[in-house]
């Protein structure tokens, strides 16, 4: 009876007139993937130490350490933080450090099945950490997927890697979580979303992957504790809100939240951006944003877009049950170039947005701005610098994106990586922490 229930629900959601709750996808294949188990982050010191970052100080007032020294121009930097741990990634491999910013363990992604493009996060519900790799040089060229997530809040200990293969995948994805559900969307073939079930991951059991025709839009980091895990995307004129939820067996199915016209001014993709004393510019990041947030019934992002001809920031309060902006704010400039951005926002709805600043008399240098809760609606506080750029990259990429996170611990502290260009143009990455007060 409450099979033949449900069934109805589902049909009748599928014959709503409308642009809300009309629309239901179901998985269209699945699989198993059997994980990989590590006993300990760095295979109980079988893999080589990777000694980077530290070197903690106070700038303007701000807890700020350095992270991976060693980047290119394409670095990847994202942070986690959680269980008294710093977490960071990049495309030249994992750190752990205390939240002091002292040093702890180094590996490369060769201890994690190899990879590139790095995105973590440190679950607040399950309370562990996960990363994806995407990894496509790999000899049997099935291009697995690496999604790892320690057993533990403590990431020296074990972990678990599972392997997924897509082959027809172009890039890296977006990665998201909810107290059910882990979820990942990429470019590339047909199927361009699959989640698996957090308790099996962390458990280290075989886990049941489900794949979905097309994209599902970026998924959302949850901090909000539901099950459903939220998925966004937006182009020229439309904002789409979509959710994975579980029937009554468990299984997972996708329902669309809204779909809505914007009507944003500013929506065209960032142009590339100039630096000092080279005709070289370096690219300024994508309108897509690179994270997404879940907290107190709002969906947040922030994104790099066209305005006026240079890039600028731009970041959103969505309200995720109607799909409408709640606030909006934009941080721009007739002189100068905003870059690179990504987003933080902790349970009082303060909020930290990290970005980069370039232009034709100066070199990729780390930003944040952030505002509080009861601070006026769209507005953020002066913009923080945390160094300057020091060389000009000898290429366009650049990034491809930078990290900010809430503390996994409390909930309120924010915290974010960003990239600042070396003598030689080359990537190295500073993590910075913002405290908030409960």
């Amino acid at each position: 009876m409450r099979h033949l229930f449900f069934c109805l629900f589902i049909f009748f959601l599928t014959q709503v007139n409308g642009q809300i709750n009309n629309k239901v996808m179901l998985p269209t294949t699945t699989e198993i993937v059997i994980p990989i188990h590590k006993t300990s982050f760095n295979n109980n010191n079988d893999c080589p130490e990777r000694r980077q970052g530290g070197n903690t100080r106070l700038v303007k007032g701000y807890q700020v350490f350095n992270g991976s020294m060693d980047g290119n121009r394409q670095v990847d930097p994202q942070v986690a933080v959680g269980g008294g741990f710093v977490m960071e990634g990049s495309n030249s491999g994992l750190i752990i450090y205390n939240k002091k910013g002292e040093f702890l363990q180094g590996v490369s992604q060769k201890c994690f099945n190899n990879g590139i493009d790095p995105k973590l996060f440190f679950d607040v519900h399950n309370k562990v950490f996960v990363f994806d790799l995407w990894w496509y040089y790999d000899k049997p060229k099935t291009k697995p997927v690496n999604i790892s997530i320690s057993e533990t809040s403590d990431p020296r200990g074990a972990w678990n890697i599972y392997p997924i293969s897509r082959v027809e995948e172009e890039d890296g994805g977006g990665i998201g979580y909810s107290k059910k559900w882990i979820g990942y969307s990429y470019p590339g073939g047909k199927e361009n979303t699959f989640v698996m079930r957090v308790a099996e991951a962390k458990a280290g059991k075989p886990a049941t992957i489900y794949h979905f025709n097309g994209s599902l839009g970026h998924p959302v980091l949850m901090q909000d504790p539901i099950d459903d895990l939220y998925f966004f995307d937006i182009d020229d004129e439309k904002m789409v809100i979509r959710k994975v939820s579980a029937d009554e067996k468990g299984n997972p199915y996708c329902q669309e939240v809204s779909n809505i016209s914007h009507h944003l001014k500013y929506i065209d993709y960032p142009p590339s951006s100039p630096q000092s004393g080279t005709e070289q510019k370096v690219s300024s990041g994508d309108r897509n944003p690179k994270n997404l947030v879940f907290q107190n019934g709002s969906i947040w992002f922030s994104q790099a877009v066209n305005c006026e001809g240079r890039s600028a920031v731009q970041w959103h309060q969505v309200n995720a049950k109607t799909g409408k902006i709640i606030q909006t704010g934009l941080i721009k400039s007739a002189t100068t170039n905003y870059i690179q951005t990504t987003i933080a926002v902790n349970k009082k709805n303060d909020v930290l947005v990290g970005f980069q600043e370039v232009n034709g008399h100066s070199f990729i240098s780390p930003r944040f701005a952030f505002r509080k809760s009861n601070d006026p609606l769209g507005k953020l506080r002066s913009i923080v610098s945390i160094g300057d750029g020091k060389g000009a990259t000898d290429g366009e990429s650049w990034g491809d994106y930078s990290g900010s996170i809430v503390d996994g611990d409390n909930l309120l502290d924010l915290w974010t990586i960003q990239s600042i260009a070396n003598e030689k143009g080359k990537a190295e990455s500073v993590i910075i922490k913002v405290p908030f007060k409960k």
